[in-house]
This record gives structure tokens, C-alpha cells and sequence, in this order.
């Protein structure tokens, strides 16, 4: 199993970047696609984005094609989240999450070992 710890959450102002890490400990991670997902108060915890284990598919929500990338360092055991052009309903605590199936990257409910979350706050 996969531990996972978030960071680089903050506040912004609309239309500013932010990168997002996710820090993985166990030597399986490199087998396991990853993915960030978010809970905006009062909201369901929602999907993101995902990545498989070596990084060759990429999956995204539509409402953040061409603004968010996700990546992944396997030597650093690390995924991370690109945010460009952050909108106010961005705002959320975002979360990673793994999935033992290395290409799973859709299998929304597959996706578990879940981080402590990171919270992020675009401002208008």
C-alpha cells in the first residue's frame, strides 16, 4: 500500500499557478497509476486528473483540460499538479490518491490510500 502526503496548496488570485506535490512512500508506487481529485465545501470529493505508472496516458475532468497537467517523478516518487489559469471554482481541498491498476485511469472508484489533503483558495 501506498502513503501519501500533499502539499504546495495556498491562495491565489484568479488567473495565477500553483504546483501541487504528492509524496509517496512504499516501493510500489511506481506500479500504481495516480490521481488528484477535490471537495469544495459542502461538495462531493471529485475527480481531477490521473496519470498512469509510467506517465504515457493522462486522464482529465473537462472543466480542467488545457489548464491543469498532472506529471509524475518515479525516481522521486512523486506525482504532481500543474494549475494554470486558476478560476474561483477552483477552490477546494485537493486530495491524491492511487490505484493498483497502472492504467486505471478512469476507474474513478478504484482509486484509495488517500492523502491528508492540501487546500487551495483562488480568490476572485
Amino acid at each position: 500500500q501506498v502513503q501519501l502526503v500533499e502539499s504546495g496548496g495556498g491562495l491565489v488570485q484568479a488567473g495565477g499557478s500553483l504546483r501541487l506535490s504528492c509524496a509517496a512512500s512504499g516501493r510500489t508506487f511506481i506500479r500504481y497509476a495516480m490521481g488528484w481529485f477535490r471537495q469544495a465545501p459542502g461538495k462531493e470529493r471529485d475527480f481531477v486528473a490521473a496519470i498512469s505508472w509510467n506517465g504515457d496516458r493522462t486522464y482529465y475532468t473537462d472543466s480542467v483540460k488545457g489548464r491543469f497537467t498532472i506529471s509524475r517523478d518515479n525516481a522521486k516518487n512523486t506525482v504532481y499538479l500543474q494549475m494554470n489559469s486558476l478560476k474561483p471554482e477552483d477552490t477546494a481541498v485537493y486530495y491524491c490518491a492511487s490505484n493498483p491498476n497502472p492504467y486505471g485511469l478512469s476507474a474513478v472508484g478504484d482509486f484509495g490510500s488517500w492523502g491528508q489533503g492540501t487546500q487551495v483558495t483562488v480568490s476572485s
